[in-house]
């Protein structure tokens, strides 16, 4: 990497950081501290703008940098990340924007708890988005080391520890001085600004190949060095039954993982009203339904412009396909071109990861003192008091992040979320689900569905080759491999919904039909909604 390409992207990394700091500083002169404004930004923002925003949060490293990764070296298989990515938000339109939104007043917990005993459920659905969000987190801190690491030319490992805990410090700022409001802001602008360097990156690719799709996907498949396997199944996730069982495990994750992200159910409560939350939906449905196209020219871009091998060579999880592609399309290592190209790419790549950081922390510490916080004081914490938590949590959940991101840095991002998306899905969505839709749904059956989730979709991931047992583990030193998959979504999910279920039919508690009446009129009209 040229020294001209380290000094441009420094230059738009700093021009970005200035500008969001800018937004930061403005929003906190203008804020008044409460509850409300810290965590849902008044609820003052339009369904456009909140569109954005959920697409700024949704579309994050691991979208730009990991599944383009895939592609280039897996071909067909990596488009599964694109295509649950983009499937998973029908179920979020469908089955939880508006109802979200009518129920609850800033986290998950909220909902939940309208119909059972609070203490229990906030404290079990508080640790649940908690640990979510800090697996969310360590996947952006894994990207923002990649790119610095390309950036700087993998040449000292205190470079890419330096920059993971920049980053941590960044968000931290972010979220304890500026709020949802000035981190709605900042994925406003990040937003735009993925968008625009995505198009761009995809016009250079196809008239690289005379708008030619075929062309793109023969020469990606011969540079690959597998032929035609390269562009059908498997070959990722078709070697054994093992691996069929990962792929179906995955898949599962990422359709049903989103509707239970912390960070992008807690953007519902920006706007005023459920439909202004449905029409947020249907905007952010638009721009990620765009990005995710375009992400599957520029991973098959990478595979034939660059090559699998010199991708796998700079990153071996392909973290930093997206900006080798961009030095090549501008003319090539050394060339001018090439060094705006790439510098402006890394400088996207930072924003993004940025602005996703900011977001998953302000949802992690609303839980903490919203629910955790407020609960274990054993009466309702007041809002002053609740605020300063969530500011001291904020730099305790970026420290954790830190950490693990240091740990995980060989992994692959896309992957990193792909586990993320499950644990979500294994233990947000089934509670979530029963506490909307099943009239005899208990406090116990909360619970259950809760830990029921949770428990197994992180014992799993601890025996699984994640952490040990394989070269490419977390502690490839050490064997306590007992699970064979590495997303344990097919086993946890499922494990949710049935400890949901049994808690239920086994407790002695009688379900609130008043309530629930309540709760339903509530998620269906908006009336009595915050």
């Amino acid at each position: 990497m040229t020294t001209e390409h380290q000094t441009l992207a420094l230059i738009l990394f700093s021009v970005f950081i200035a500008v969001t700091l800018g937004i930061t500083t403005w929003v906190s002169r203008n804020r008044h501290g409460s509850a409300e404004e810290f965590y849902a930004g008044g609820r003052l923002f339009s369904p456009m703008e909140n569109g954005f925003a959920i697409a700024g949060d949704y579309m994050s490293a691991a979208s730009f940098l990991g599944i383009s990764g895939l592609i280039a070296l897996f071909g067909y298989d990596g488009m599964l990340y694109s295509v649950g990515f983009l499937v998973a938000w029908l179920v979020v339109l469908f089955l939880v924007a508006e109802l979200v939104r009518n129920c609850g007043r800033f986290t998950l917990a909220d909902v939940v708890a309208a119909r059972m005993s609070e203490r229990p459920v906030r404290i079990a659905a508080g640790t649940s988005s908690v640990v979510v969000s800090v697996l969310y987190l360590v996947a952006q801190m894994v990207g923002a080391g990649s790119l610095v690491g390309l950036l700087l030319g993998n040449s000292t490992a205190t470079a890419r520890t330096l920059t993971v805990i920049g980053v941590g410090a960044l968000m931290v700022v972010y979220v304890s001085f500026g709020g949802m409001r000035a981190t709605t802001w900042i994925q406003i602008v990040k937003a735009v600004l993925l968008m625009g360097g995505t198009i761009t990156l995809t016009v250079l690719v196809l008239l690289r190949f005379h708008g030619n799709f075929d062309q793109l996907l023969t020469t990606a498949a011969d540079r690959s060095g597998h032929g035609l396997r390269f562009l059908s199944p498997g070959l990722k996730y078709g070697g054994d039954w093992t691996a069929r069982f990962d792929f179906m495990s995955l898949g599962l994750a990422l359709v049903l993982g989103t509707a239970g992200l912390p960070h992008i159910l807690s953007r519902f409560y920006t706007v005023p009203t459920a439909r202004a939350a449905r029409r947020s939906v249907v905007w952010a449905i638009a721009l990620i339904g765009g990005f995710y196209l375009m992400t599957i020219v520029l991973g098959f871009g990478a595979a034939a412009l660059v090559g699998p091998d010199q991708v796998r060579a700079s990153n071996a999880s392909g973290n930093t396909a997206v900006p080798l592609l961009a030095a090549f399309l501008g003319g090539g290592a050394g060339s001018t071109g090439g060094a705006v190209l790439f510098a402006f790419v890394a400088a996207i790549a930072f924003a993004t990861i940025l602005a996703v950081v900011a977001g998953i922390t302000l949802a992690s510490s609303a839980s903490v003192a919203h629910d955790l916080y407020a609960s274990l004081k054993r009466r309702h914490a007041r809002q002053r008091s609740e605020v300063a938590v969530a500011r001291v949590a904020a730099v305790g959940i970026g420290a954790v992040a830190i950490a693990l991101g240091l740990l995980a840095q060989d992994l692959n991002v896309a992957f990193l979320v792909g586990l993320a998306f499950a644990v979500a899905a294994s233990a947000n969505l089934p509670v979530l689900l029963y506490s909307l839709f099943w009239r005899a749904f208990t406090t116990r059956g909360a619970v259950w569905s809760v830990y029921g989730g949770l428990v197994p979709a992180v014992l799993l991931v601890v025996l699984s080759p994640v952490v040990s047992g394989s070269p490419e583990s977390l502690f490839p030193g050490v064997d306590f491999q007992v699970f064979p998959l590495q997303n344990p979504g097919i086993v946890s999910i499922p494990l949710g919904f049935l400890a949901g279920w049994l808690g239920t039919v086994t407790s002695g508690e009688e379900a609130d039909e008043r309530k629930h009446a309540q709760t339903e009129v509530r998620s269906l009209t908006g009336a009595g909604a915050v």
